[in-house]
């Protein structure tokens, strides 16, 4: 279904997305409903590397960082 609120946090992620793959869910799947039941009314969600990182709306300060260091760890 159409998600104004995930696409606007993909428009505000695509100046890094040749820095990290991007895996979206559909929540409203039948094989997705634990991540429904986690979080139904909080979308969008993020992860990042596996670990909960912000819902609602991409905090571009915070989203650097944790990708800035991830990237360190992995040089």
């Amino acid at each position: 279904k159409p998600c104004p609120l995930c696409d606007e946090a993909k428009e505000v992620l695509e100046p890094y997305k040749k820095r990290f793959i991007l895996q979206e869910v559909d929540i409203t799947l039948p094989e997705n409903s634990a991540w429904c039941d986690k979080y139904r009314y909080d979308i969008p969600v993020f992860h990042l590397n596996g670990k909960f990182l912000m819902k609602h709306q991409v905090d571009i300060q915070k989203f650097e960082d944790q990708l800035t260091k991830l990237e360190l760890q992995n040089d």
